[in-house]
């Protein structure tokens, strides 16, 4: 059978997409929805690699090749067991090389109409590349600001959860994007994992309909934000959360509230802002940390640091913060940021219906 080359684009044409990869490549980064079924596995690829640069290609393929088969074998029997002969499968590895050339020529004896994609992984690699530097340019971005506390990631699920279209950055990178926002428990993924899930988005995304976004530094925890993304982000619109400090402490209070389960690790992180706050100011907020006494730390935290920090940074970043639209909140509870939801909405309402 003559078969064109299998394009990114093509994706969607077949049945289950295979990642023929080591189970360590997998969990680094993979095509959206793909199955992870190696043909070798993290160590059996070590011992392979080993073995190529200590005794070369042959011995390297021979070891491997019954590795291969024996894997092979097994998803023949377990992972594929129930497959109809007429699914079609498509098989990547690094490249579109060896690993799942073997398995797409297994495949095709059974009677599948396997295939397989050209150019692997790095293929893809290279088109979620494409994808956000052609499409952030273009991007109809409202960017939601706000102090330190002001519920912007919540109100930006409360507006998809109305249809609206949204870019969850902080949810994408599991952090916070402040001093104190990582996830107990919960690492952060691999940069390119995090550049995957955005060209996931955009590549499904309504030109012609606004993209609600919070504005973020060009770093989220240790994860950087695409270069032609922050530009565009701070080229865009902005809309104002502007929450009383007292209804952005409850809120805190709620959000933050895990952080009361290590005091000793808070304080170890509060130890970092010595040189921005002065070491009597840091040694109190300390202690406090240590005596889980959030809500004196919290309120110091957003006087002292964080608010001050907003009023300099976003009229310097955002080059619209001049004209920016406001909404205002003296609730942040789930009930305060439905609300909030709709009066976001209900300005582009507004928008729209001027001549």
């Amino acid at each position: 059978m003559n078969r064109s080359p299998v394009r990114v684009a093509d994706l969607p044409a077949f049945d289950t997409l295979i990642d023929a990869r080591s189970p360590a490549e997998f969990a680094l980064d993979h095509i959206p929805g793909a199955i992870n079924c190696p043909v070798l596995d993290d160590e059996e690829r070590r011992i392979v690699g080993t073995l190529y640069k200590q005794q070369g290609a042959f011995e390297a393929r021979r070891v491997g090749g019954a590795m291969v088969a024996a894997n092979l074998a097994k998803h023949l029997r377990e992972r594929f067991a129930d497959r109809p002969s007429n699914w079609k499968p498509l098989v990547y590895c690094w490249r579109g090389g060896m690993r799942s050339g073997s398995m797409v020529t297994w495949l095709r004896l059974v009677g599948w109409d396997a295939q397989q994609l050209s150019g692997g992984y790095k293929r893809f690699r290279q088109h979620v590349i494409e994808q956000i530097e052609a499409l952030s340019p273009r991007l109809p971005l409202r960017v939601l600001c706000g102090a330190t506390g002001s519920a912007k990631t919540r109100v930006l699920q409360a507006l998809a959860t109305r249809g609206a279209q949204m870019l969850d950055l902080e949810g994408f990178a599991r952090h916070k994007g402040s001093l104190l926002g990582a996830l107990p428990g919960t690492p952060q993924p691999s940069q390119k994992a995090f550049e995957t899930c955005i060209a996931q988005v955009l590549d499904g995304i309504d030109l012609a309909r606004p993209l609600y976004v919070e504005g973020e530094s060009p770093r989220i925890g240790r994860i950087a934000v695409p270069i032609p993304l922050v530009a565009r982000m701070r080229a865009s619109p902005c809309i104002e959360i502007a929450a009383t400090p007292e209804a952005r402490l409850a809120y805190l209070l709620r959000d933050y509230a895990y952080l009361g389960d290590d005091g000793e690790a808070l304080a170890t992180q509060l130890g970092l802002l010595k040189e921005l706050q002065g070491k009597e100011t840091v040694q109190r907020w300390q202690a406090w940390a240590r005596g889980c006494e959030l809500a004196p730390l919290f309120a110091e935290l957003m006087a002292l640091h964080y608010d001050p920090h907003y009023a300099r940074s976003q009229a310097q970043h955002f080059a619209t913060w001049a004209d920016r639209q406001r909404v205002e909140s003296d609730d942040l509870s789930e009930q305060g940021i439905e609300r909030l939801a709709d009066a976001i909405l209900a300005l582009e309402t507004r928008d729209a219906r001027k001549p």
